[in-house]
C-alpha cells in the first residue's frame, strides 16, 4: 500500500472508533464483584449501563429473567444507564446455602434522558463453598422483583425484603458528630490514627435533663446530649474532646475556660516551697485531661497530673446550667513533694 493510501485507510479507521471511543469514555468505570449480594446487584447494573449484557446476564443461576438472552438485551436497548442505590441486607440459611434478601431501588435513564424510578428486591444464593466441587458456582442471583416507583431513588428504597426486620433507625446526631470528631482531630487525636484498634474513637454519651432560667415551672424538661471522645494518652495522662448538641438539636464542640497561673517556687526551683500561686489570665482549651463526666453532680471534673506520682496536679470542675457548662473551681497542687495537697485558687463551686 502506497503512502496516500496508507493515510486515507489510517483516517478511515480513526472515524470508525471515534464513536467507540466516546462510548468507553461516558460509561461507568468496570464494576465485578461477587463478594457480598448488594455488590452483586450493583455489578449487574453496572454491566447494564456498559453494555455488557452477557456479563449481566450470567450473574442470573439456573432461574433466567428472560425467556432467553436475547429478549433480555433488547430490554434494555434503549436504556442508556442506570443509578442503583441498595438498603441493608437480611440473609438466611437453608439447605446448604444461604439467602439473601436485597433492597433495591434503580434509577433508570434512557437514551432520551427520560428517567424512571424503579424498587422492589433481589434475592441471590450462595451454595456453600465448602462443599462444592468443580464447576465453582459463585453468589448467583436468583430472582428480583422491581416496580416503578415515585420519587427519588433513597424515597423509593424499601426498608426490608420479605420476613426480614427493617434496619434500625440511624442516630443521625451521633452519626453527625462522629463525622465532626473525625474531621476537626484526623491529625490530632492517637484514637483516629490508620492503626488505632477499631472502636477507639467511639464516644460515650450521656442525656442532660434542664431547665432555662426562663423557662417556667410548667414547662416540660429539655434535654441535650454530651458526646466525650477519648482522643489519646501519654505516661499518666488522658485526653478526651468533648461535643454538645442542645434541645434544637444543635451541635458544637465544648470549649472550657483554665487559668493561666503563676506559681513563684523558693529559689525558683521546682521541687522548692511553694510560695505563691496566682491567677493572672484565662485561656480555652479544646480538651481535657483526665476528664470525666459526674451525672449526679451534671458537671465535667478534670485532674491533670503535671508528673506521674500525681503530687504536681491540677483539678478543674466545670459545671452545667442553664445550658452551658461553665467553670466553678478550680484546685492546685503545685509543689513537688510527693504529696497531694491541692489548694483551691478559684471557687464558685455551688449546687446548680
Amino acid at each position: 500500500m502506497n503512502a496516500p493510501r496508507l493515510a486515507v485507510a489510517a483516517a478511515a479507521l480513526a472515524c470508525s472508533l471515534a464513536p467507540f471511543a466516546a462510548a468507553q469514555e461516558q460509561q461507568p468505570p468496570y464494576l465485578d464483584n461477587r463478594s457480598d449480594a448488594a455488590e452483586l446487584v450493583r455489578s449487574l447494573y453496572n454491566a447494564i449501563s456498559r453494555g455488557e449484557y452477557g456479563r449481566a446476564w450470567d450473574y442470573f443461576g439456573d432461574e433466567k429473567p428472560a425467556e432467553d438472552f436475547s429478549a433480555f438485551a433488547e430490554g434494555y436497548a434503549r436504556t442508556a444507564r442506570v443509578e442503583v442505590e441498595t438498603g441493608t441486607v437480611s440473609e438466611e440459611g437453608a439447605a446448604g446455602s444461604i439467602y439473601y434478601s436485597v433492597p433495591t431501588a434503580i434509577r433508570a435513564v434512557a437514551q432520551d434522558g427520560s428517567e424512571t424510578i424503579f424498587a422492589g428486591c433481589y434475592t441471590a444464593r450462595l451454595a456453600n463453598p465448602q462443599i462444592q466441587s468443580t464447576p465453582f458456582v459463585p453468589l448467583q442471583l436468583e430472582r428480583g422483583a422491581l416496580k416503578r416507583a415515585d420519587g427519588g431513588l433513597a424515597e423509593a428504597l424499601p426498608a426490608s425484603c420479605g420476613d426480614a426486620p427493617p434496619p434500625p433507625k440511624q442516630d443521625a446526631m451521633l452519626e453527625a458528630v462522629k463525622k465532626r470528631f473525625a474531621a476537626d482531630y484526623t491529625d490530632t487525636c492517637q484514637t483516629l490514627e490508620p492503626d488505632a484498634e477499631a472502636g477507639a474513637a467511639n464516644p460515650s454519651e450521656h442525656v442532660i435533663g434542664f431547665h432555662y432560667k426562663s423557662d417556667s415551672e410548667t414547662d416540660p424538661e429539655r434535654q441535650a446530649r454530651l458526646f466525650r471522645f477519648p482522643c489519646g494518652s501519654g505516661a499518666y495522662n488522658t485526653m478526651e474532646v468533648y461535643y454538645f448538641a442542645d434541645d434544637t438539636g444543635e451541635m458544637r464542640q465544648l470549649q472550657f475556660t483554665t487559668p493561666e497561673l503563676d506559681i513563684h517556687y523558693e529559689n525558683d526551683d521546682f521541687e522548692g516551697k511553694v510560695e505563691a500561686v496566682n491567677i493572672i489570665g484565662y485561656r480555652v482549651d479544646d480538651q481535657l485531661i483526665n476528664s470525666e463526666y459526674s451525672p449526679e453532680t451534671k458537671s465535667i471534673e478534670s485532674f491533670n497530673k503535671w508528673r506521674g506520682v500525681g503530687d504536681a496536679s491540677s483539678i478543674g470542675r466545670w459545671i452545667f446550667r442553664d445550658g452551658n457548662f461553665s467553670l466553678v473551681k478550680y484546685d492546685v497542687d503545685a509543689a513537688h513533694d510527693g504529696e497531694i495537697n491541692h489548694e483551691t485558687v478559684l471557687d464558685y463551686d455551688t449546687p446548680p
